[in-house]
């Protein structure tokens, strides 16, 4: 790809498919396969469910057509963009904010991505009683050339897919793997769903109580929705800008709404159900976080016959999500970079590939080397993953719904969504979200997430 202010040679999808399994797999990535289940989980299991899919076809669909949108009408990336739209200075920010924020999240993703390679070679090679064992995770993480040796695989894997450029690189790896991740969800998913006992986690996961229903769900699903469909991140509209003017692009938002929330609900069939199987429904082994994949799950497939060759393939599952959602964190990083700094696209590689070696290292040392080292109290990598997620990302889609009904207008959104679009099917819901609806909950998110970093509520 050449110096991207050159609207003639852009790189660009081949066409809609292209585009919409290449932000699919930018959106199916590790929240939707840990994080979705335990949040679901912890907030009432169908009723969170319903509150997410509803918040995802009116909230998120408005942010994506937002981001979509101004990216194809520009051909530039977030900063680009807000400059090319005539953003004010104090405005322009947030394209900046939209900028950094995939360079900061890809370095500790990719440390996260490297504990799923890692485990994914443990189930291949040792023996599975071992990695269920007590003490495995906490000896891998502590371990420091372990893990930084898997981060440093896991991002040169990114690295080798991002310098093959978008067509031949990140478009022809989405095609072979989003359909590869799809089939072994749906493996995983057949067989927890089997196990006995399990028919009770799917009835809890799929059928609303609304008994359940609280408002720190509605906080809790707006959060994940937010974190999932990769909004925020610059990603789409680095992705809306290699969009030809001719992909119908309400359509490709409906695909990708259906795809992310799909395997969502294929996450909570994976997971759910088996742990309930295992754990005769005690809904508290849901609540682990990120220790749900990488210990409690590990103790599920040990108890299960066959439960080898089901972690293989769920842990192959979850390193395509994670790379899939690595490589278009990379891809808007690199894309920036070209766009500011006119260089060339190795040239902006070796320059992301520094502040991966700094983040990153730093961010894999969180729990061995560096584990003294406390920002805020929170360990190096859960700093970053609170700074991007709780306070960069809602500031950075606050000001795209600002730089829209100030500065560009709806009707010009509709235009571009209409050029290509049979139909804008929800004019009318874009519209009430992205002037009223859609900066209040950001605002929400926002408050909600700093105050629960700080201790004074719990989400």
């Amino acid at each position: 790809m050449q110096n991207s202010e050159s609207k003639e040679n852009r790189a660009a999808f081949s066409g809609r498919i292209g585009y919409v399994l290449a932000a699919a797999g930018s959106a199916i990535g590790l929240g939707n396969i840990w994080r979705f289940p335990y949040l679901a989980a912890r907030y009432g299991g169908g009723m969170f469910l319903l509150v997410y899919i509803i918040l995802t076809v009116t909230f998120g669909y408005t942010l994506i057509i937002a981001e979509t949108s101004l990216g194809r009408m520009t051909r530039r990336g977030p900063i680009g963009a807000f400059r090319k739209l005539g953003a004010g200075r104090i405005l322009r920010a947030g394209g900046w904010i939209n900028a950094i924020v995939p360079m900061l999240i890809v370095p500790y993703y990719s440390v996260i991505g490297g504990w799923v390679l890692k485990y994914l070679t443990a189930y291949l090679s040792e023996d599975v009683k071992t990695i269920s064992s007590d003490g495995y995770f906490s000896s891998f993480i502590s371990d420091s050339r372990s893990v930084v040796l898997f981060f440093a695989i896991f991002s040169a894997i990114v690295f080798t897919v991002i310098l093959s450029g978008v067509q031949k690189g990140i478009e022809q790896l989405s095609k072979v793997l989003m359909p590869v991740l799809l089939i072994l969800a749906v493996f995983v998913a057949i067989y927890s769903i089997t196990r006995p006992g399990a028919l009770a986690g799917v009835q809890y996961f799929l059928i609303p109580d609304f008994s359940h229903f609280s408002w720190m769900s509605v906080v809790a699903a707006m959060g994940q929705m937010f974190y999932s469909l990769s909004i925020a991140m610059g990603i789409l509209y680095t992705y809306g800008s290699y969009l030809n003017k001719d992909v119908d692009i309400d359509r490709s938002t409906g695909q990708l709404e259906f795809f992310d929330t799909g395997v969502a609900i294929l996450a909570g069939l994976m997971i759910i159900p088996s742990v309930f199987s295992f754990f005769d429904g005690d809904i508290s082994k849901l609540h682990a976080g990120p220790s749900l994949t990488f210990i409690t799950l590990p103790q599920v497939f040990t108890s299960m016959k066959g439960g080898t060759i089901v972690a293989i393939a769920f842990f192959t599952m979850f390193l395509l999500a994670a790379l899939t959602s690595a490589i278009s964190l990379m891809e808007t990083s690199i894309n920036t970079l070209e766009d500011e700094l006119h260089l060339s696209r190795p040239k902006c590689a070796l320059i992301m590939c520094g502040i991966m070696g700094a983040f990153g290292v730093s961010s894999s040392l969180s729990y061995g080397a560096l584990s003294s080292v406390k920002i805020l109290g929170m360990a190096i990598l859960d700093f970053f993953d609170f700074l991007t997620n709780s306070v960069m990302m809602p500031v950075a889609a606050l000001a795209t719904c600002v730089l829209i009904w100030k500065v560009v207008g709806t009707d010009r959104i509709d235009r571009e969504v209409e050029a290509s679009s049979k139909t804008f099917r929800r004019k009318k819901i874009f519209h009430l979200f992205i002037r009223y609806l859609a900066p209040v909950f950001l605002i929400l998110i926002l408050i909600s997430s700093i105050l629960n970093a700080l201790g004074i509520i719990s989400i």
